[in-house]
């Protein structure tokens, strides 16, 4: 039950070794999705959440590991999508793609946290300025500071969350 309330998205994007379209159905077909209809319709609407959509829509059958690196990722979020979690955990969903993938995925995650709880774990001060409603900061295995994101970049309580926005530590 978990599993299905909670979407993880890794720092590398892990495609499954199958097309996109398999990589999209994967779970409903666990979760006993059989329908053709409903399977097409689902795929088209959570590759469209994730910007994808357009990119691969005539190439549904093509390996996912042949997308780019920013294709893989979106694909892999469009894939945490398709059992509607809560909850989605994205662990530095952008540190390993180009500046336009990065915006790109930033945008999608804009639109996407509309609908879903998203949480992201990453060490890029300015994308976390640019997309974060609330912040925490961790260091050392323990909280620091939890605020919204226009306090803690502004005016943070904490001196150890002042040190690390300013550079000091980190």
């Amino acid at each position: 039950e978990l599993r299905r309330r909670v979407g993880l998205v890794f720092q590398t994007p892990s495609p499954f070794p199958f097309s996109i379209y398999k990589n999209m159905t994967y779970a409903l077909r666990y979760y006993g999705v059989k329908d053709k209809k409903e399977l097409d319709r689902q795929v088209k609407e959570k590759l469209q959440m994730a910007g994808l959509y357009d990119e691969v829509a005539q190439e549904l059958d093509k390996s996912a590991h042949k997308l780019s690196g920013g294709q893989q990722q979106r694909l892999c979020i469009a894939r945490a999508l398709t059992v509607e979690p809560e909850i989605l955990l994205l662990d530095e969903p952008c540190s390993a793609l180009d500046v336009k993938s990065s915006s790109v995925i930033e945008k999608m995650l804009t639109q996407l946290k509309e609908k879903y709880t998203i949480v992201i774990v990453t060490h890029n001060i300015a994308q976390a300025r640019r997309i974060s409603d609330h912040v925490a900061f961790l260091f050392g295995g323990k909280l620091i500071e939890f605020a919204p994101a226009k306090q803690i970049f502004s005016q943070p309580k904490e001196e150890e969350t002042k040190a690390f926005l300013e550079g000091i530590y980190g």
